[in-house]
């Protein structure tokens, strides 16, 4: 088994804690589901998100769909001029047999333009 790290991205609708934790928890299942990982498999999950999200953390949502034991890190990006806005980012590290290149990133909703090469 080789450690390797899954990237995504998702937007929130607004800055509430309902709607990070439904972004939150929708990226991370599309992050397990296109790489056929289970929970099990998670080496830890770092989150960053924009400056106007701030109502919740996304380990928060993660922490909800159960995932209690797997080291969790949130973080807030800085501020660019002309950045998109409400984005939760995550950087998954997983134990998987699944080489380097064929990992399916994913990035939803208005989000999907940070990364327009990586259409699922």
């Amino acid at each position: 088994m080789a450690i390797r790290g899954i990237r995504g991205a998702v937007t929130a609708d607004t800055n509430t804690k309902e709607s990070i934790a439904k972004a939150t928890q929708t990226l991370l299942r599309r992050m397990l589901t296109a790489n056929k990982i289970e929970d099990a498999q998670i080496i830890s999950v770092f989150f960053t998100v924009t400056t106007d999200l701030n109502a919740d953390y996304p380990a928060a949502a993660a922490r909800a769909m159960g995932w209690a034991d797997i080291p969790l890190l949130d973080a807030q990006e800085m501020e660019v001029p002309g950045g998109m806005s409400r984005v939760i980012r995550a950087l998954m590290h997983v134990e998987t047999d699944i080489p380097r290149a064929e990992l399916a990133h994913v990035y939803l909703g208005a989000a999907e333009g940070l990364r327009p090469d990586l259409k699922l």
